[in-house]
């Protein structure tokens, strides 16, 4: 028996918006449930389980800053947050408060559909049996967490222990927008999260260990004023 298509909780209040989404995922096999308010938003969140929230924050009643802050009390299904806002401030605040990605309006529909084909691959991995293998690869880059070993470009990659431990950060949530406080918290600890020079020094140190080219990283991607992601081969539009 064919399992279903994922269901995706689209969350948009804006008609022409709406109706450009709902074609778009439905025509690329989709299941649509649609809510334009924040708190119709939470009650079907509950109702259904969807596999993926895609959500602007710009609603008429709950803003959608408190609908993910709602949301990541009880679930880790992935969020896409779709807005017309442009301040880092705003994004920062999303990705640390529990969302997986942030898409600036206008977008291009290659760009939403291969967002969305992402997370949803990493929700499958995450709950798949075997999902706690310890090697992690995509393209010629390759971690194994075990055995604490990189090898990219078919050559093994000598790290300090805090590239690594940066890395291997990055590994454990590929293709999700990490801020630098979360990085901060997760490497160097709680109390460096103010240390954003920490995060570019070693950023590119791995870089240069790690890229054909570190001017143009092909792994370790820049979110401007915002944090860093590891690229997948699904990332890619």
């Amino acid at each position: 028996m064919t399992a279903p298509a994922p269901l995706i909780l689209l969350v948009e209040d804006d008609p022409p918006m709406l109706r450009f989404l709902r074609t778009l995922l439905c025509s690329s096999g989709h299941r649509l449930h649609e809510e334009t308010s924040g708190d119709a938003a939470l009650v079907a969140a509950a109702q259904h389980n969807p596999d993926l929230v895609l959500l602007d924050l710009g609603l008429p009643d709950v803003d959608g800053i408190e609908v993910i802050r709602r949301f990541r009390e009880w679930s880790a299904a992935p969020i896409i947050v779709i807005s017309a806002r442009t301040m880092d401030r705003d994004k920062i605040e999303v990705l640390d408060l529990g969302a997986d990605d942030y898409l600036t309006k206008p977008f291009s529909s290659g760009e939403l559909l291969a967002r969305v084909r992402v997370a949803l691959r990493h929700l499958a991995q995450r709950s798949a049996p075997g999902a706690g293998e310890p090697v992690f690869a995509t393209g010629e880059l390759a971690i194994d967490f075990a055995a604490r070993r990189v090898s990219a470009h078919g050559e093994a990659i000598k790290l300090t222990p805090l590239e690594y431990k940066l890395l291997a950060t990055l590994a454990r949530h590929p293709g999700r927008v990490l801020t630098h406080r979360q990085i901060l918290a997760e490497v160097w600890g709680p109390g460096n999260v103010d240390q954003s020079h920490y995060v570019r020094v070693y950023m590119g140190q791995l870089r240069r260990k790690i890229e054909r080219d570190p001017a143009r990283p092909e792994y370790l991607v820049t979110e401007i004023g915002v944090g860093y992601r590891l690229r997948v081969a699904e990332d890619e539009t």
